[in-house]
């Protein structure tokens, strides 16, 4: 099940890369989609805990749920 949620600082393709990069470095099978528009990242197969610790160990800051 798709699980969509709110992170902030990304203000450009690089960051949405990078934020994209940092969770599938934790979970190589996931589904990554980053809205930048959003600030949002929808992921599918891998847990919240890890979502949130790879996004800020990437210098960016998960928010929770969107």
């Amino acid at each position: 099940m798709a699980k969509t949620y709110r992170v902030t600082g990304m203000t450009c393709g690089g960051c949405a890369k990078s934020v994209e990069t940092a969770i599938k470095a934790v979970a190589p099978d996931a589904t990554v989609a980053v809205d930048l528009a959003a600030k949002a990242v929808t992921v599918t197969g891998v847990e919240e805990a890890q979502v949130r610790k790879a996004v800020d160990d990437a210098g960016f800051t998960f928010e929770g749920a969107a």
